[in-house]
C-alpha cells in the first residue's frame, strides 16, 4: 500500500507540473495568476550577459530614476526587473491608450462608432465642432481648442494646450481631419465625451471589463472635472500605476486581447489601434510628428512623412505609448515582449537627450539578445534547461514535456525498482 500510494504522489506531481515545463522551456506563452512567473533571460531564449547590456546603455541614458522602474517580459514570464518596479506613480501620457481602449470597449458593445459625430453625444460640440467624429478625437486630428492659456507656469514653447477649462470650446486650430495636432485638450474633451456614451465612470468601466480580469489590482485615474454627476477622467493619460502593474496591460495587447482564453476586447479593435491612421500627407500643428507613425493613440514603428522608419533597427510590428518625461511601455510582437521603463525622474525631461535614437539602439541591442525566437526542445536541451520530471518522450528520450510518456516511464522503473536500500538499484526516483 505504502509502495502505491507513493507511486500515485509522485505521478500526481508529475502531472501538476506538466502544463508550466514545456512553456517555461520551449516559449509558450503563459499569462500571470497572482505575479508573474520569473525565469531566467536564457529559458526565454535570451542571452542575460547581452540584454544586462541593453539595459545598462538605458540606465547610462535616462535620468534619475535610471532603471529601477523597469522590467522586461518575454512569453509572459518576467525575465529582468528594477529594484522599484511596484512604486506608483502618474504615468502621464500612458494613460492615454486607457482611453482609447474605453473607446474600443464601447465599440465592441455597439455603443458607439468610430464615424458617429462627436456633437452627437456632446452638445457643447456645437456649432463649433459638429463636424468632429470619434475616429478624429481618436488620432488627434479633431482641431480641438478650448478657451484659455496653459495651466503651467512653464508651458511648451509656442503651445496653447492645457487650459484651466478645457472643456468650454475656442475657435478649431484647424478643420477636422485636415492636420495632426498632439493636443491633450482634445484629448480630454474625447474623455468627457467617452464618459456620457458609457454613462457611468470610466475608471470603473475599465477595472469591470479589462484590469480586473488581467490582475492589475489596485491603480488610480486623475480626474478632471464631471457630467452629469459622474466623474470625468482625464482623457489625456494620468493613471497611476506601477511597471509590474502596466505590463499585464501591454500582455493583454501582445496577445491581441486575449487574456489566457478570454477576448477581453476584440482582436479587431486591437488589429486597427495599431495601425497607423494619420497620412503622412497632411501638416502639423506644433512640434509633435504622428504622421505614419500613430493608431488609435498608439505609436507605432511606422514610416515617417520623411521616409525613413521610427526605430530602423527594431522589428517593424514594434508599438509602444509613452508619457512625460521620459516613460516607455513597449511591446514587440516579433519577439513575444513587453518592456516597461517609468520613473518620474524628478520631473526632468533632458535625459535621454534623444529619446528616438536612444530607445533604437536599445531596441537593437535587445534584439541583438533574442538568441532564439522560438526555442525549440533540443534548444532547451543543449541549454541545460530540461526540467527533472521530463524523463521521456515518444521515442524513449525527453521531449520537453511532463506528460504520460514519463509517468510511464516512471512506473516501469519503479516496479522494477523500489527500494533504495538496494545497492543495484539505480534509477533515480
Amino acid at each position: 500500500m505504502r509502495k502505491s500510494t507513493i507511486l500515485i504522489l509522485a505521478l500526481a506531481v508529475l502531472l501538476a507540473g506538466s502544463a508550466s515545463a514545456q512553456a517555461e522551456n520551449t516559449g509558450q506563452m503563459i499569462f500571470p495568476g497572482t505575479d508573474w512567473i520569473e525565469t531566467t533571460p536564457e529559458a526565454q531564449g535570451v542571452d542575460s550577459t547581452k540584454l544586462n547590456a541593453a539595459i545598462s546603455y538605458l540606465e547610462s541614458q535616462s535620468g534619475c530614476d535610471g532603471v529601477r522602474e523597469m522590467v522586461v517580459i518575454r512569453n509572459g514570464y518576467m525575465i529582468w526587473k528594477g529594484d522599484n518596479v511596484d512604486y506608483m506613480h502618474r504615468t502621464w501620457s500612458i494613460g492615454k491608450v486607457f482611453t482609447s481602449t474605453v473607446l474600443g470597449l464601447l465599440i465592441d458593445d455597439g455603443e458607439c462608432t468610430l464615424d458617429d459625430l462627436a456633437s452627437n453625444y456632446e452638445s457643447i460640440l456645437s456649432p463649433l465642432y459638429s463636424g468632429v467624429t470619434i475616429r478624429h478625437l481618436a488620432t488627434m486630428m479633431s482641431g480641438y481648442d478650448a478657451v484659455g492659456g496653459p495651466r503651467w507656469e512653464n508651458p511648451v514653447p509656442e503651445s496653447g494646450d492645457w487650459s484651466p477649462t478645457p472643456y468650454i470650446p475656442d475657435a478649431p486650430l484647424f478643420s477636422p481631419g485636415t492636420e495632426y495636432c498632439y493636443w491633450d485638450e482634445a484629448m480630454m474633451v474625447f474623455g468627457r465625451v467617452l464618459t456620457i456614451i458609457a454613462d457611468q465612470d470610466i475608471l470603473y468601466f475599465l477595472k469591470d471589463r479589462i484590469t480586473d480580469h488581467i490582475g492589475m489590482g489596485s491603480w488610480d485615474w486623475d480626474i478632471e472635472g464631471s457630467v452629469n454627476g459622474i466623474p470625468i477622467r482625464l482623457g489625456a493619460g494620468h493613471v497611476w500605476t506601477t511597471a509590474r502593474q502596466l505590463a499585464r496591460f501591454g500582455h493583454l495587447f501582445l496577445n491581441h486581447g486575449n487574456w489566457n482564453g478570454t477576448q477581453l476586447i476584440s482582436t479587431d479593435w486591437v488589429n486597427q489601434a495599431i495601425q497607423n491612421h494619420v497620412p503622412t500627407d497632411i501638416p502639423v500643428y506644433g512640434n509633435i510628428d504622428g504622421r505614419g507613425v500613430y493608431g488609435y493613440h498608439w505609436w507605432l514603428n511606422g514610416i515617417r512623412a520623411d521616409g525613413t522608419r521610427l526605430f530602423a533597427d527594431a522589428p517593424i510590428g514594434t508599438f509602444y505609448r509613452s508619457g512625460w518625461p521620459r516613460q516607455r511601455m513597449f511591446i514587440i510582437p516579433e519577439w513575444n515582449m513587453v518592456i516597461v521603463r517609468i520613473g518620474v525622474d524628478n520631473r526632468k525631461t533632458d535625459l535621454p537627450a534623444d529619446p528616438r535614437a536612444c530607445w533604437n539602439t536599445v531596441l537593437k541591442m535587445v534584439g541583438e539578445a533574442v538568441t532564439i525566437e522560438n526555442p525549440t526542445c533540443q534548444d532547451v536541451i543543449d541549454n541545460g534547461l530540461l526540467i527533472t520530471g521530463d524523463i521521456s518522450g515518444p521515442d524513449g528520450t525527453p521531449d520537453c514535456y511532463v506528460n504520460l510518456y514519463d509517468i510511464a516511464a516512471l512506473a516501469c522503473n519503479w516496479l522494477y525498482c523500489n527500494n533504495p536500500q538496494d545497492s543495484e538499484c539505480n534509477f533515480s526516483y
